[in-house]
């Protein structure tokens, strides 16, 4: 009995340490992350909830000042070294340079890709602001250059070194400070390529060179100066970072800024033609589907908006969508096309999808789905197929019993195979081809009638 006791107890300790160990990993993994973006010190009076609350705003997750789960993965993302908040920066202020006539040279190169591909993604990234601003970049072989390029392993003779494999994959320093000011440096652990494998290097050093001439980081998920790595198949620079970098320098006076227009076919903002596919929140923001487009809203003038392809922000999307809906508490947005369904964590593809339709408790006849709404509050969506309805427990991830029920029965006025669904501040709306109806959920009634494209300004 005593043997029996002494190799429970054994056991019991070792499940224990088994246990706490993934916990402690992520608490080091948050004191490392926090010290190096936010300046967070473990043994000083600032509390760690009070720094990942100031990280989880910034980088649009729930503010939450707990160090959950999703909190750990965006800390395990490979991104920038730079720190985020201009308020942790060593140089708090705006800088830029005091010309317009910017040298850059190229110290060293990768072995990962040949040298002439090199060449070729950092004039493009260099382009990438010349093209928006009076910025005229001019490349030395010898000598100091305003923007040094190198890539380094580890210690590679400043004082921020890298980390090795993912994590931080480079920096840059702002001008013009003495010496390394302006310079970017590249980490020699990663894998550079010029495609959608490994880590893109026109991607990474076009963001590094906005730091190089002045920029911070960005608090939107889709500006090119966001921390976190995300591979674009075709980039345009957006809005957010032209308006960045202009306000720097000013725009080119040769107006030749690279075309961002949507491509042929895309629809138009105002069209009484245009339909959606698929509505939902994104954060702050609210994204309208439309055929192989999408429409980003939040809060700010929607006259000048137009549509982008759903590939620009999600190339592992099928070119439409069905369907789709934000689970705002895993911060996850669902996308549904033919059986399959995609989960987004920002712009990051979660891991195991896409999966079958079956694997949210839909019987294998079910291949398409119409509609999709989530009800924050009860932990519930519901999904529209042709005529029916069923209801999901987002909670206990099992289909509720009783369903599928009729659309008519419970939702009067609303038709049966809505193109989308969602909800916005306290309403619930669903698009019918061109017309979208208000719908007051708690009283279960139709308010209002109405274009759909008002979402756009129209």
């Amino acid at each position: 009995m005593a043997n029996s006791m002494v190799l429970l107890a054994l056991l019991l300790a070792a499940v224990t340490v088994c246990s706490s160990a993934p916990a402690d990993i992520d608490e080091e993994l948050a004191e490392t992350y926090l010290n190096h973006f936010y300046h967070f010190k473990p043994n000083s009076r600032t509390n760690m909830a009070d720094t990942l609350k100031v990280m989880q705003e910034f980088l649009g997750l729930q503010v939450t000042g707990k160090l959950d789960m999703e909190t750990v993965e965006v800390m395990k993302k490979p991104r920038c070294g730079v720190p985020d908040v201009a308020q942790y920066n060593l140089f708090p202020q705006r800088y830029k340079w005091p010309k317009n006539d910017v040298t850059f040279r190229i110290n060293n190169y990768t072995p990962d890709m040949p040298e002439q591909e090199v060449d070729r993604a950092i004039v493009a990234a260099l382009k990438v602001w010349s093209d928006v601003t009076p910025l005229v970049f001019t490349r030395l072989y010898e000598g100091e250059a305003d923007i040094m390029i190198k890539f380094g392993y580890r210690s590679h003779g400043d004082l921020s070194p890298f980390d090795g494999p993912d994590g931080i994959l480079a920096h840059a320093y702002a001008p013009p400070t003495a010496g390394i000011g302006g310079d970017a440096h590249f980490d020699e652990d990663e894998f550079w390529t010029s495609s959608s494998k490994g880590y893109n290097l026109f991607i990474v050093a076009a963001h590094e060179f906005g730091h190089a001439l002045g920029l911070e980081h960005s608090e939107d998920p889709g500006a090119l100066m966001f921390p976190t790595y995300a591979y674009v198949d075709k980039f345009c620079l957006p809005k957010d970072d032209i308006d960045g970098i202009q306000a720097l320098y000013g725009p080119n006076p040769n107006g030749n800024a690279m075309d961002c227009k949507p491509p042929e076919g895309a629809p138009k903002r105002c069209n009484s033609e245009t339909t959606f596919d698929g509505v939902t929140e994104f954060r702050t923001e609210l994204i309208l589907f439309s055929g192989r487009y999408l429409w980003r809203i939040n809060n700010q003038n929607t006259r000048n908006l137009e549509a982008e392809l759903i590939s620009t922000y999600w190339p592992f999307l099928p070119d439409t969508v069905d369907a789709a809906y934000e689970d705002y508490e895993r911060d996850v947005i669902l996308v549904f096309r033919g059986n399959q369904y995609w989960a987004i964590n920002g712009f990051d593809m979660m891991p195991g999808y896409p999966k079958k339709l079956t694997h949210l408790g839909f019987p294998s006849d079910v291949n398409l789905i119409d509609a999709a709404l989530h009800i924050k509050n009860e932990r519930k969506t519901f999904f529209f197929v042709r005529g029916r309805y069923w209801s999901y427990d987002e909670s206990t991830r099992k289909m509720d019993l009783g369903f599928p029920r009729n659309v008519r029965s419970d939702w009067p006025g609303i038709p049966r195979r809505p193109s989308a669904a969602f909800t916005h501040t306290k309403y619930v709306y669903f698009i019918d081809g061109r017309r979208q109806i208000k719908f007051d959920y708690e009283r279960k009634r139709t308010l209002a009638v109405n274009w759909s494209n008002v979402w756009l300004g129209c």
